[in-house]
């Protein structure tokens, strides 16, 4: 434990500190735990399609130019307003600019991380129930049909839904009560290797099967032709996204960072752990898909109606699809810990509650909070009051094109031209290390914004390619 002693009020006589603070135990718990935050189901059924779709290897080139210029340099600055503050993002921003309404962007932020996580719960539920799915074998030698009524019929039954919903909070919790040392790092560091291998074990096995060669070729074969300004802003938006960057949720891990290393390596690290992931998810899908003759472009049903008709058919299918759930809860479990960590940080931070009693309090409002989205795909698919959608299609719009590109986009502006690059740099280049210069402030200051506002307008539908 590192004991900290902050003011606890500023001039406007506004609390900004809770006293005493628990830090990561290691650089490498750190790491672990930022990885499983970024890892989450988009890196499994988003990242391999567009991949594919938009030039296989070419298109990876652009990628990784999008994270170094737009989502590398947004996650470098989430970990410095932490590490500096020792606070959650909206204690934060108070903090760096007392008596102005900078604050606010980090209400915003919370308010992001409880829509996220009020259905994102019910969503890792469904890979918590396909591990026993596969497990007992309940899907073997059903048609693909007949798989993708099976899951329709699931997803459409609110109580069983539910059921798997509160396991996943309840494991959730149990980890966040633990705290950083105890919980987050403690399972982080279990659960990320296990996830490393398991992916390799399933690309291996996906590699090896007849017609594989198809799928490699469908989703690394460098294709130019299709680098048109679709492609770029596909790939910005998808590392945006995928980093977890916008929203000020990595403000709260930095907050628990030591000074012994500088932010610019680390940041690198778990942007690299991440995009790994994404991509060897890739390996693992798309050659099975191939070998199967089944169609590469399902986007998230491939996860739960595709992959399970390959598994059925797949010699040992059933262990190999035990694995692939097991590793996909693992995904969205890690993530579903960090969001819960942004929202507690916050509550524990500003309103000074003890970690349990918040722990338990905020998990049964977001039960409540997500019931909603879960009917909206049974009793309540067919009622569309906001705008023709869903009250989970409206969320998910919501928080996907306005708070969380907007988030992202006011806070490179806060950073480049309220808080400076120069004070950010400080903190980022502070302890031993890689440093950077002035391709982060080029990157925070002017291209990050510009790349984050096309994404929001794309997203909003007022561009078009």
């Amino acid at each position: 434990m590192t004991e900290i002693t902050p003011a606890a009020v500023n001039s406007k006589n506004e609390k900004i500190s809770t006293g005493t603070r628990e830090q990561w135990s290691s650089k490498f718990g750190f790491i672990v735990a930022s990885v499983g935050a970024a890892i989450g189901l988009g890196n499994v059924w988003r990242f391999p399609y567009i991949t594919g779709k938009y030039g296989g290897a070419a298109f990876l080139v652009i990628y990784i130019l999008a994270a170094l210029f737009v989502a590398i340099p947004l996650l470098m600055t989430e970990f410095a307003i932490g590490r500096k503050t020792q606070l959650n993002y909206t204690g934060a921003l108070r903090k760096m600019r007392p008596g102005t309404p900078w604050y606010l962007l980090g209400l915003v932020g919370v308010a992001v991380l409880v829509l996220v996580l009020s259905f994102y719960f019910a969503i890792a539920g469904w890979t918590l129930a396909y591990v026993a799915r596969s497990v007992t074998g309940s899907y073997v030698g059903l048609t693909p049909d007949k798989i993708g009524e099976a899951f329709g019929k699931f997803v459409s039954n609110p109580s069983e839904v539910m059921v798997w919903q509160i396991i996943v909070i309840i494991l959730t919790a149990y980890v966040v009560i633990k705290g950083i040392k105890s919980g987050i790092e403690k399972w982080c560091k279990i659960l990320l290797p296990a996830l490393f291998v398991m992916i390799v074990v399933l690309a291996v096995r996906s590699l090896t099967l007849p017609g594989a060669a198809a799928g490699l070729s469908f989703y690394l074969k460098p294709d130019f032709s299709k680098l048109n300004p679709e492609a770029i802003l596909a790939a910005m938006g998808q590392v945006f996204f995928s980093l977890s960057v916008g929203c000020g949720n990595m403000v709260i891990y930095g907050s628990y960072l030591s000074k012994k290393d500088t932010i610019a390596g680390t940041s690198l690290t778990v942007a690299a752990g991440d995009s790994l992931v994404a991509f060897l998810m890739g390996l693992v899908i798309f050659p099975a898909v191939f070998a199967f003759g089944l169609d590469p472009t399902a986007g998230p049903v491939l996860t739960f109606i595709t992959l399970p008709s390959i598994f059925t058919q797949m010699k040992f299918g059933m262990f190999f699809a035990t694995l692939f759930y097991l590793l996909l809860f693992i995904a969205a479990f890690t993530s579903t810990i960090a969001l819960l960590e942004g929202i507690v940080g916050y509550v524990v931070d500003e309103w000074r509650w003890e970690r349990k009693k918040t722990v338990i309090y905020t998990c049964i409002g977001l039960f409540i909070l997500g019931i909603p989205s879960v009917l909206s795909f049974g009793p309540w698919s067919d009622f569309k009051p906001f705008f023709g959608k869903t009250f989970f299609d409206a969320i998910d719009f919501l928080v996907s094109n306005i708070l969380l590109p907007g988030g992202g986009l006011v806070m490179a502006i806060f950073t480049g031209w309220v808080w400076g690059t120069k004070p950010a740099l400080e903190e980022i280049n502070s302890g031993e290390g890689i440093k950077v210069g002035s391709w982060y402030s080029i990157s925070i200051k002017f291209i990050a914004p510009v790349a984050i506002l096309f994404i929001m307008l794309q997203g909003l539908g007022i561009i078009h390619f």
